[in-house]
């Protein structure tokens, strides 16, 4: 007697007896009742389908172990569901602040079911237009923006979306998320002005990503200034070196040059921990003799010692937002074309009131 329709199935043709890697499409269509189109449609999402239908078929799926081919999923729908992160690997790019904004926006695209694509080789336009030329990816998300970058018109005429995580001095027609880092420098100076420090100095990052004109730089180091005008605070705004070594070489100087400054805005994560160490070599206690203020994510703040006061840098709520932006463009939603996240400060134990004797 030959097997009830939903009897069992020969040992041979049983989908739940093959490994997950060759189960097919006609598999689950078998399993759930239904026909191949539907179970297409449940995956591509190009037509409605009844909850109990869709629900049938995912059951079938997660049952059998299905995975639908990559390749083919992106042939049906045109899409590679895959977006790019173009973060090119620089000097003077502090790696564990990179690596935060990453990991938010890989965990944010797979909640929009979407890989990331890492590209860290520094190549320019070229890059791009080789990106934006294949099937690989559906958008294009940029890091390490240049006041001026080169890459910058080419993504204006793009086929592919994109969004800058930082801001060129022309933004028009992009769209663009970042740190306010102009009123972050602002923050910090209002912080030791309202202390009564009258000369301060910015320990900026390091001259190449200056000489990069790296617009987050820039802007912290126009906000400290304008800032320090507005409060008539004199301020002196230097690169800062990485290394120990370095680090004690500018802060000698810089003391010897300037015996009154009693505070530092500092924005080079990777010379927190030198700068703190170096200044009570130099004769200057922290914060008694010299406030420090950090622009840095909170973990570098809350481990330095004494506990920095600081302006965090909102690296996983910055790759978040970047990629919700993104996806909006994917499916032709509005998006602002310049989204500025509002910079706080904490205070911490490493500012006071100014020194008496200043």
């Amino acid at each position: 007697m030959p097997a009830r329709p939903d009897g069992p199935t020969p040992a041979g043709d049983d989908p739940a007896a093959k490994p997950p890697d060759r189960v097919t499409i006609a598999d689950v269509a078998r399993h759930a009742g239904v026909a191949l189109s539907t179970v297409s449609y449940v995956l591509s999402g190009k037509r409605v389908i009844s909850a109990t239908t869709r629900n049938r078929v995912l059951t079938s799926i997660r049952l059998l172990g299905y995975h639908p081919n990559a390749g083919a999923r992106a042939l049906a729908s045109r899409r590679a569901n895959v977006i790019a992160l173009v973060l090119p690997l620089r000097t003077g790019m502090q790696v564990p602040v990179l690596m935060q904004f990453a990991m938010a926006v890989v965990t944010t695209a797979r909640q929009f079911d979407h890989d990331v694509l890492l590209v860290t080789a520094d190549e320019g336009p070229a890059g791009l237009r080789r990106i934006a030329a294949s099937a690989l990816v559906d958008g294009i998300l940029l890091m390490d923006v240049e006041m001026r970058d080169l890459r910058v018109p080419l993504l204006r005429d793009l086929a592919r979306p994109s969004v800058l995580i930082g801001f060129p001095a022309d933004s028009t027609g992009l769209t663009c998320i970042d740190l306010d880092f102009h009123r972050a420098g602002e923050v910090c100076v209002e912080h030791l002005a309202g202390l009564g420090h009258r000369r301060i100095a910015l320990l900026g990052a390091p001259a190449a990503v200056y000489d990069r004109d790296t617009g987050f730089a820039h802007r912290t180091r126009a906000g400290v200034l304008a800032a320090a005008d507005r409060h008539g605070i004199t301020a002196t705004a230097l690169p800062c070196p990485e290394g120990a070594a370095g680090v004690r070489a500018l802060l000698t100087d810089l003391l010897a040059r300037q015996p009154d400054l009693t505070g530092l805005v500092v924005q080079n994560e990777a010379a927190v921990g030198a700068v703190l160490a170096t200044l009570p070599t130099l004769g200057r206690r922290v914060p008694r003799d010299v406030s420090v203020v950090a622009i840095c994510p909170d973990q570098f703040a809350e481990q330095a010692s004494p506990r920095l006061t600081s302006v965090p840098v909102p690296a996983e709520e910055v790759g978040r937002q970047a990629v919700s932006l993104l996806m909006r463009k994917l499916v032709d939603a509005s998006v602002p074309e310049a989204t500025m996240l509002d910079p706080h400060l904490t205070v911490r134990d490493s500012t006071t009131a100014a020194p008496a004797r200043y």
